[in-house]
């Protein structure tokens, strides 16, 4: 087996000048919850590709009686966006992969941002900030008015698109939100939603709806993540 990640579009794919948004989930399900509700909340994403790889768990996630792989690329052409779409977590010896597959398919579709989100363990407010690889990216922030992180650690897929996103003079941006111990995740998922909504011209987030559907969100999620347990289990061991 390889970890290699296996893009499949089904579709032709046109987003040139638009936009590349993470929605793997990682600690905790909020990033996740977000680009989910982004999708529900925003009409006209279309199901356009999906991601594959041999150490993905084997599974297929029925929803409303049709069956779908655990990745997969949505797609609204009217807003150039693009989101890559995960009910489950990818084990840690395949965010590198994951990352640079993200890079190489925003390069290869000329987009002009990727959007990824993480949690940080903070008591200051406000509960959204954000953090960028570019000079470019930051003013995007600014623009939406959201404050800047100066100091942190930003771990995982989203850290290792910044880092690459820096050299390669990609416009990366992540946004940090704060991480709890316990508690729902989609309440922090509605929040990053309405950033992303900020960043991204044309995704619009219904907050009333918004917070009814991030929450049946999340426990479908729950419920894809551990059902996926024993099949992830017998391939990391």
């Amino acid at each position: 087996m390889t970890n290699e990640i296996i893009v499949r579009e089904i579709k032709p794919i046109n987003i040139e000048g638009g936009y590349l948004i993470d929605g793997f989930p990682y600690a905790g399900l909020a990033n996740a919850i977000a680009t989910e509700s982004l999708i529900n909340t925003t009409s006209q994403f279309e199901l356009s590709g999906i991601l594959d790889s041999d150490l993905f768990p084997p599974i297929s996630i029925i929803r409303d009686e049709v069956p779908n792989f655990p990745a997969r690329i949505f797609v609204n052409e009217d807003l150039k966006v693009a989101i890559f779409s995960s009910y489950l977590t990818p084990h840690e010896s395949l965010h590198r992969e994951v990352a640079k597959t993200m890079l190489k398919w925003a390069n290869d579709h000329k987009c002009s941002l990727i959007v990824s989100s993480s949690a940080v363990k903070t008591e200051e407010k406000p509960f959204v900030i954000g953090v960028s690889s570019t000079e470019d990216a930051k003013k995007r922030l600014v623009d939406a008015g959201i404050p800047i992180l100066r100091n942190g650690t930003v771990p995982g897929i989203p850290g290792i698109l910044l880092n690459e996103g820096a050299v390669t003079k990609t416009n990366v941006i992540v946004l940090l939100y704060k991480g709890q111990e316990t508690g729902p995740d989609f309440r922090a998922g509605a929040e990053i939603c309405m950033a992303m909504s900020k960043i991204v011209p044309g995704a619009s987030c219904d907050l009333r709806t918004l917070m009814s559907e991030a929450e049946n969100i999340e426990q479908n999620l729950k419920q894809a993540e551990q059902e996926a347990g024993p099949l992830r289990d017998a391939i990391y061991g």
